[in-house]
């Protein structure tokens, strides 16, 4: 592994582990893990429909596109964080209300994109980075958001909203189990904008994971 970093497999206090069938989620280890996190939905197109702020985002395309071709599965070359000594630090988990996750393809090893539940409003929400959209990650992306919900944090229900506009979004929530439900028409984003919104929910066996 040319990064030397760890691929968390398994949950420890204060910090969640799971797989689909192509993607590895988990909680940030180090800060490349976070920024890689931020830069998968930093573009233009998913900035359309999340409008964050600078502080969420990698404003330059050109390091975008380096940190996605990079990621913990032996594919971060070792100059790279002697250059940036700082994004070798510990990530430490945000409050227990909130679970913030990055999300890494498993052929490549490559960052791909992020995940994230609020436990106390019941809601998740994701970004796939633009090379990984098209493919039917979506899907399996907000599948890993409802066993995340119900088989780690013990939520019987959890939604999702999303701008009634976004059609990729709204199949991926679909295909995933998610069924229509109520919730408000409309939502502003951090930029400001507001959007036209739907909503959707899952419901599955609540259950808390086995953490040691």
């Amino acid at each position: 592994m040319a990064s030397g970093l760890p691929i968390p497999d398994a949950c420890t206090p204060g910090r969640h582990a799971l797989a689909t069938r192509r993607l590895l989620l988990y909680t940030p280890v180090i800060k490349l893990d976070v920024l890689a996190a931020f830069a998968a939905g930093a573009d233009p197109d998913s900035q359309r429909w999340q409008g964050n702020q600078l502080d969420q985002v990698v404003p330059d395309p050109d390091v975008r596109r380096a940190l996605l071709r990079m990621g913990p599965a032996g594919v971060t070359p070792r100059w790279f964080f002697k250059s940036n000594p700082e994004l070798a630090e510990p990530s430490e988990p945000g409050p227990e209300t909130f679970e913030f996750m990055v999300c890494i393809r498993r052929d490549t090893g490559h960052y791909a994109g992020s995940l994230e539940l609020d436990h106390e409003k019941g809601e998740i929400g994701g970004t796939l980075a633009p090379d990984h959209r098209g493919q039917g990650l979506g899907a399996e992306l907000f599948l890993a958001g409802a066993e995340l919900a119900h088989s780690h944090a013990g939520l019987p229900t959890v939604r999702a909203g999303t701008a009634t506009a976004n059609l990729a979004c709204r199949r991926s929530l679909e295909r995933a189990g998610f069924v229509p439900a109520p919730g408000p028409a409309r939502h502003t984003v951090p930029d400001g904008r507001e959007l036209e919104t739907v909503w959707y929910q899952h419901q599955g066996t609540a259950s808390a994971c086995a953490r040691p």
